[in-house]
């Protein structure tokens, strides 16, 4: 009986939303975030290059406080930059969202361009999502896909 109550009890534990890590709030001050953005992609047995339009996507998703976006740096494919897209801090209100835009033709980032994006707040917050959206469309055949930001620095100031 005891044996049945540990492995009931394992169970209750495991999968419980409460301990699931979907129900964990990430809070933070400030964060430096890597997002890739892909300019093209490769398509057919050639390898031909099937070029991208991109969106840098920033959205507060705290209720009551805004966050300052301090960077949003576009690298190339050898990390080299191309140019600042908030040259000076911009505030984001609460919930607010901002976006920034590569155009199709743009093709100046390579395969491995990205975003550097640095954010800040002025205590503990909900974080931000901060991700891309790539769309292109030729002849008839279409492509969308999001790639999420990654943290790669904590407490960004």
């Amino acid at each position: 009986m005891k044996k049945m109550a540990t492995i009931l009890f394992s169970i209750l534990l495991f999968a419980s939303p409460v301990f699931s890590t979907e129900s964990i709030i990430n809070l933070s001050s400030g964060q430096t975030v890597y997002v890739a953005i892909y300019s093209n992609v490769f398509t057919g047995p050639k390898e031909l290059p099937f070029n991208l339009a991109a969106m840098l996507s920033i959205r507060n998703t705290d209720l009551h406080n805004q966050i300052t976006i301090v960077s949003a740096e576009y690298l190339d494919n050898n990390g080299n930059s191309i140019k600042e897209f908030v040259p000076k801090s911009l505030n984001l209100a609460p919930l607010a969202s901002q976006h920034f835009s590569i155009k199709e033709n743009d093709e100046a980032g390579g395969f491995g361009a990205n975003f550097i994006v640095k954010w800040k707040a002025n205590k503990e917050i909900n974080t931000p999502i901060i991700e891309s959206v790539m769309i292109g469309a030729k002849s008839g055949q279409g492509i969308s896909f999001v790639s999420q930001g990654k943290v790669i620095s904590e407490n960004t100031k």
